[in-house]
């Protein structure tokens, strides 16, 4: 008599940091480079270095409105000198005559021989002289030439995403044109009968599909190309259909929902048979189930092509709140990893817990709160992954340990929403 054979164990649950890891493995960088000008370049990702080919600034300038002079003539106690020149910024100026002054603005170049400038303050006219009322040190008020960038110095390493400031960095070198990763192509679709588009009639049991909206701002933030393939029918030749199209022209698939193992679930199959599919159970909440893998591109004759000519997929959770902080956590590092950015971790903040919670779960969990006027952490009341009020109300996640239990006045790890939505 055979007797029934045991289930399978089921497979450890991953946690976040080696969900993270394993994905960031995974991630290729983008080959292909275009050149755009610099006034287009925000949030555009350097393909390589830059390098600055002058100092700046390129001559040593005043720092301050006020007379460039030459210390060595206050130093025989004669404080009034007869000011030889004007020097705006912009002009070029003649060398300072010996025992003289000159009229110098913030910015402007200083003039051969003068070695300070004393600020306009310090100082009194008197017609075409002045009187210097303080004995400067030299270098005093003088920008020195390459102060700020030294030539062939790389001011921007390939990797870089161009935020306003490095823009203008690679603009003070004359950079009119950068070389960046073309933008990563993101394909993004949602499944489930009972998704309904804000504007139409909502029919008994059916939601709005809030995940949608989230989720595209999400990847526009990022700079990613997106290709919105809205609402895929319950159907798994419908799901299979629109893989097979959005593999052809994209980086990345994206979903929310549909990747669990009910008999309307047909994402997971449907990726199975167009290409590979890991399924997740990640120790973190909210947010515990996560799909990744990819689908084959067909090659010209409508071929499959192998590992190298494929999409990546990711499969996210259907609850609004456990798809936000999922996409928060591992698509957002992992799309800014193939765009070619070395640094993905978020900047964390260690900030005071103002609330008390008596129970850890046995999960990483990722708290949505906000910071008070007093500086601390305020909890948001219900933590359930379908309340996507706190993720508007909220600052930001605390990363709470599993099993910790967090006292009012503690220590907390805080990851700002500002860190993860840019």
């Amino acid at each position: 008599m055979s007797t029934p054979s045991s289930p399978a164990p089921r497979a450890p649950m991953l946690s976040t940091a080696e969900a993270l890891a394993t994905l960031l493995a995974a991630a290729r960088p983008l080959a292909e480079t275009e050149t755009v000008a610099t006034l287009d370049a925000l949030n555009r990702v350097l393909a390589s270095d830059v390098v600055s080919p002058l100092d700046v600034p390129p001559m040593h300038t005043s720092a301050m409105d006020g007379y460039a002079v030459r210390v060595g003539d206050l130093s025989h106690g004669d404080r009034r000198l007869p000011v030889s020149q004007r020097i705006p910024a912009g002009h070029a100026p003649e060398p300072l005559a010996a025992g003289t002054a000159a009229r110098i603005f913030t910015g402007a170049t200083l003039p051969p021989g003068a070695d300070a400038v004393v600020m306009q303050e310090q100082t009194q006219a008197a017609g075409d002289e002045v009187e210097i009322l303080h004995t400067p040190k030299a270098g005093e008020w003088i920008t020195a030439q390459g102060a700020d960038i030294r030539r062939d110095s790389v001011i921007l390493p390939a990797g870089t995403r161009l935020t306003p400031q490095a823009l203008g960095l690679a603009a003070s070198i004359g950079c009119a044109q950068l070389t960046v990763t073309r933008r990563v192509k993101v394909a993004v679709f949602f499944t489930g009968d009972e998704l309904t588009m804000p504007g139409e009639p909502l029919k008994p049991g059916a939601i709005y599909n809030s995940s949608r909206f989230t989720l595209r701002g999400l990847l526009e933030r990022l700079d990613c190309e997106v290709t919105d393939y809205g609402i895929v029918p319950d159907q798994r030749e419908a799901t299979r259909a629109t893989l097979r199209e959005a593999a052809r022209e994209h980086d990345l698939i994206l979903t929310s929902g549909g990747v669990s193992v009910g008999e309307e679930d047909h994402v997971r199959p449907a990726v199975e048979a167009e290409g590979r599919l890991a399924m997740w159970q990640i120790a973190m909440k909210p947010g515990k189930p996560l799909a990744f893998g990819a689908v084959r591109r067909a090659d010209e004759e409508g071929h499959p092509g192998g590992n190298a000519n494929e999409a990546y997929f990711i499969g996210l959770p259907g609850n609004p709140v456990s798809s936000f902080v999922t996409f928060l956590l591992f698509v957002r590092p992992f799309v800014l990893r193939v765009a070619g950015v070395q640094h993905v971790a978020p900047h964390t903040l260690s900030l005071r817990a103002d609330f008390t919670q008596t129970k850890g779960d046995r999960r990483n969990e990722f708290l949505r709160a906000r910071v008070n006027a007093a500086g601390g952490l305020d909890l948001f009341p219900n933590q359930s992954s379908a309340v996507l009020t706190s993720t508007v109300w909220g600052d930001g996640l605390i990363d709470n340990p599993p099993n910790h239990a967090i006292s009012a006045g503690e220590t907390v790890r805080f990851i700002p929403f500002s860190e993860l939505l840019s």
